[in-house]
C-alpha cells in the first residue's frame, strides 16, 4: 500500500477525464489520474466514430480513448490501474480516497470523470451485436443507417428523442414499447404521433436480436405482454433507449444529485457544491453524452480547478504576508 499526493487528483477516465488531465498537466498541477474499471470509458467499446472533430475518416473508438490517453501522460499525467472504492469529499481539501488496491490517493482537488453507461436489456444478442446492428446512442451511430429500417426500444424521453432524431436518416422508424401509452413528455409524443415515418408498436419487448448470414443484425423476436405470442421484425439497426446509470455510487450522501443520480452542478459550470471538487463528463450531463461535449467540460473542471488552487495558495501565503507587515 503506498500513498500518492497530487494537486489535482482525476477519478475515471474517458474524454472528460482525459482531457482534465492533459489541461491540468499543462498548468503544471501534476495530476494523478485513476482510471477505474473500464479506462477509457464508454468509447472503448464503441467500433466507428465519425462525429469527433479533426478527423477526416472514420476512427475506431478505442483508438482514440489510447491516443487521449498518450497525450495525458506525455504531458506529466501519472496513471494508476485503481479503481476507487472510498473517498471523504466533506472534510476536505485536501481530499482523500481509497482505492480497490489499498492505496491511497490525497488531491488538494478532484475532478469526478467516473461518466454512466447505458441500461441494456439484457437479453441474448444484444452484447454479441453491438456495432453489429445494435446501439445505445442514436446520435453517435444513427447516421450509418441513412435510408434503411431502423428500431427504438424504450417509452421514455430517451426513446422518443432518439426515434425522432433517426427521422433524419431513416423513413421507417418503429418504436418498440412494453406498455400501450408512453412515459415522455406530451410535447415529445405530439411530435412523435405527428412524424408518418415512426410507427409505435404497443405492448412489445425484445425477447432477443438475432443475426443474419453476414453477422450483423437481421430481426428482432418479440414477444406480446398480453398474449404471449413471439413475433419477428426485420431491422438493420436498433438502439436501446432505456436510459443511462451515471456512476455516482461512490459519491451517495456527500454530493447532490438529481432524480436519476446524476451529479448536480452550479449551472454552466463543473462546480459541484463542495469548493474543490469538480463533476465532468456523462457523470453531470445527461442531456448531450457526446464525446466532445464531455472533453469540453473536462477541460472546464480543470481550469476551474487551476483557478481554485491559486486561490487556495494565495490564502496559505496570507499570514506570512500580515506576519511580515
Amino acid at each position: 500500500m503506498a500513498t500518492h499526493r497530487t494537486k489535482m487528483l482525476i477519478i475515471g477516465s474517458g474524454p472528460a477525464g482525459y482531457s482534465a488531465a492533459i489541461y491540468g498537466a499543462r498548468a503544471m498541477l501534476e495530476p494523478v489520474m485513476v482510471q477505474g474499471l473500464q479506462p477509457g470509458g464508454q468509447l472503448t467499446i464503441t467500433t466507428d466514430v465519425e462525429n469527433y472533430p479533426g478527423f477526416a475518416d472514420v476512427i475506431q473508438g478505442p483508438w482514440l480513448m489510447e491516443q487521449m490517453r498518450a497525450q495525458a501522460e506525455h504531458v506529466g499525467t501519472k496513471m494508476h490501474w485503481d479503481t476507487i472504492v472510498e473517498i471523504d469529499l466533506k472534510s476536505g481539501p485536501p481530499f482523500r480516497a481509497v482505492g480497490d488496491s489499498g492505496d491511497e490517493y490525497i488531491g488538494d482537488c478532484v475532478v469526478i470523470a467516473t461518466g454512466a453507461s447505458a441500461k441494456w436489456l439484457g437479453v441474448p444478442g444484444e452484447q454479441e451485436l453491438g456495432g453489429k446492428g445494435v446501439s445505445a446512442c442514436a446520435t453517435c451511430d444513427g447516421f450509418f443507417y441513412r435510408g434503411k429500417k431502423v428500431a427504438v426500444i424504450g417509452g421514455g424521453n430517451t426513446a422518443v428523442e432518439e426515434a425522432l432524431y433517426l427521422t433524419n436518416h431513416s423513413d421507417d422508424v418503429t418504436l418498440i414499447h412494453r406498455r400501450d401509452e408512453l412515459r415522455s413528455e406530451k410535447i415529445l409524443q405530439e411530435r412523435l404521433f405527428a412524424s408518418d415515418k415512426i410507427t409505435p408498436m404497443w405492448n412489445k419487448t425484445v425477447e432477443r436480436f438475432e443475426a443474419g448470414e453476414n453477422g450483423a443484425l437481421h430481426h428482432l423476436v418479440l414477444r406480446d405482454t398480453q398474449t404471449g405470442e413471439e413475433s419477428t421484425l426485420e431491422v438493420d439497426g436498433a438502439f436501446v433507449a432505456i436510459g443511462h446509470a451515471p456512476a455516482t455510487e461512490l459519491f451517495t450522501g456527500q454530493l447532490p444529485m438529481d432524480e436519476s443520480g446524476y451529479l448536480l452542478v452550479e449551472p454552466g459550470t463543473p462546480k459541484t457544491e463542495i469548493p474543490g471538487v469538480f463533476a465532468c463528463g456523462d457523470v453531470m450531463d445527461h442531456t448531450y453524452r457526446q464525446a466532445v461535449t464531455a472533453a469540453g467540460t473536462g477541460c472546464m473542471a480543470a481550469l476551474d480547478a487551476e483557478r481554485f488552487l491559486a486561490t487556495l495558495d494565495y490564502a496559505k501565503d496570507m499570514p506570512a504576508v500580515e506576519a511580515a507587515e
